[in-house]
């Protein structure tokens, strides 16, 4: 007994000698939509509005949703710098010769992109995403710093992206189903393992409703007409959606049209509209409600028009990862001619 105070005065004592190897070992915490910006108090001031404009940009899902959110550390306030110097997410901005740039630019292993923009990984915490924004010196941190927020945005948009889709295939791809419904149903579409499906009179259901249904459910619908209806837009598609709801959906469901978006788009060469748009129970049901994408699809070698619907539940959640989600596998949609 008398010997463990002796060993941790030795850890102790080991990792204050070797403090980078021991932060090394540690994970990192927070989540990757949360951005720390170890910038200098000086120079953020001029560019604060900025940086929370462009990189907390919202996307409306059941209200306006920040893709990120932006939390400012002064690199040179070292208590506060050690300490969150460990998120996952970290952006750090100055010269090459700062002591917060320094080491990114050494484990990188490339050079920075024509804004200065460089990233390297497990600097200061493991599982950790270090992006630098080089400048030239202090004085034109400023500058150089806002002219970069383009790439940023587009950079962390794209990770996210990744991550959510590397999320959502975590239990596998299902391709067994993927041929299934090439071979049976003359459309295919890739999920994840973990959703269970039924057909029913040329209808499709798959569902994701794991841990619980009170806390989330990812629901993704096919059918199609045939043969393709002439002159439908965009309230017909929603009025096929409510049919659709109402025939072959556990979970009664009205649209709610306030903020919708509708397009039409190219889905991997077909002509394809689409809407968001949110979902909500109808009066006297459960309070229940989520967003939801739809997307109507022109297969003219086959004569059908496909309806795909995906909606989400997730009350108390953050909902932009599942929609992110949602799309990935409408655009896996195909028709098999």
């Amino acid at each position: 007994m008398k010997l463990q105070p002796v060993v941790a005065t030795v850890a102790v004592l080991a990792c204050t000698l070797l403090a980078a190897a021991c932060t090394e070992e540690q994970g990192a915490f927070g989540d990757a939509s949360s951005i720390v910006a170890a910038v200098p108090t000086s120079s953020w001031t001029s560019v604060a509005d900025s940086v929370y404009s462009s990189l907390e940009s919202t996307i409306y899902t059941v209200r306006d949703e920040k893709m990120f959110t932006v939390t400012h550390v002064d690199p040179a306030d070292p208590g506060v710098w050690e300490e969150l110097r460990r998120f996952r997410q970290l952006l750090v901005v100055g010269p090459a010769e700062a002591e917060w740039i320094a080491p990114v630019l050494d484990a990188a292993g490339s050079a920075p992109s024509s804004n200065g923009v460089v990233q390297a990984f497990d600097i200061w915490a493991r599982g950790q995403t270090v992006t630098a924004v080089v400048t030239s010196g202090l004085d034109q941190l400023a500058p150089e710093f806002l002219g970069s927020l383009g790439e940023l945005h587009g950079l962390y948009d794209a990770q996210y992206r990744q991550l959510a889709e590397a999320r959502m295939f975590i239990s596998g791809r299902d391709s067994a189903l993927a041929d299934t419904l090439r071979n049976d149903a003359r459309f295919s579409m890739l999920l994840p393992n973990v959703y269970t499906w039924a057909s029913r009179d040329s209808v499709y259901v798959f569902r994701n409703d794991n841990p619980d249904p009170s806390e989330l459910i990812r629901q993704v619908a096919v059918t199609w007409a045939s043969p393709i209806p002439e002159g439908m837009e965009g309230e017909d598609f929603l009025a096929w959606r409510e049919e659709l709801a109402q025939k072959h959906y556990t979970d009664e469901q009205v649209n709610i049209l306030e903020n919708v978006q509708a397009n039409r788009l190219d889905h991997d060469g077909l002509d394809a509209y689409q809407i968001q748009a949110v979902w909500q129970s109808p009066p006297g049901a459960w309070p229940a409600g989520g967003p939801f994408v739809l997307r109507a699809v022109e297969c003219p070698a086959q004569e059908r028009m496909y309806l795909i619907d995906a909606w989400l539940y997730a009350p108390g959640k953050e909902k932009y990862q599942y929609m992110i989600q949602l799309e990935r596998i409408l655009d896996s949609f195909e028709c098999v001619a």
